[in-house]
């Protein structure tokens, strides 16, 4: 095994603890800072796999935008830890059965796929094509982002009072 799949297995391990540590923590503050460095970790495979445009991307919009709004509205708020769920724990078990089969099958399918690999990576400008693309024809689903970036915005703010 190479040195550049031990790093990119490193980047895939530290996204996957990141998430788990969201969905497993207690605390709110502890999953959003776990939910941090789940986000970080996705923007460095972006990089790494030479997508830039979507590594910048995920950065600009999910790191610095959906999820510091998420943290002041955790930080704005007042007695956070004394908070009673009004959710419990329900269901624990059949989601656990439910996401082992997606995770069974997902590795089924990832080890059943012939890979086509290339001896060096494949580096091409994706930002310029990707840019042009978006002045045409995506404009669409940005703005689709715009509404899901306001609908935070209020949550935050409804969070907060």
């Amino acid at each position: 095994m190479k040195l550049s799949d031990l790093a990119f297995f490193a980047l895939a391990a530290f996204s996957i603890l990141g998430a788990l540590g969201t969905a497993l923590s207690q605390n709110l503050v502890y999953a959003a800072f776990s939910l941090l460095a789940s986000l970080f970790g996705v923007a460095a495979l972006f990089g790494w796999l030479s997508a830039d445009y979507l590594a910048v991307t995920q950065l600009i919009v999910y790191v610095g935008g959906v999820l510091v709004l998420f943290l002041f509205a955790v930080m704005l708020t007042h007695r956070i830890g004394h908070v009673k769920r009004s959710n419990p724990l329900v269901g624990v078990w059949p989601a656990a059965i439910v996401s082992a089969g997606v995770f069974g099958v997902l590795a089924y399918v990832a080890i059943a796929t012939p890979w086509k690999t290339l001896d060096a990576p494949l580096r091409r400008e994706t930002t310029a094509s990707i840019g042009d693309a978006l002045l045409t024809t995506h404009l669409l689903p940005f703005e689709v982002l715009s509404v899901v970036i306001l609908a935070t915005l209020i949550g935050a703010v409804v969070m907060a009072r």
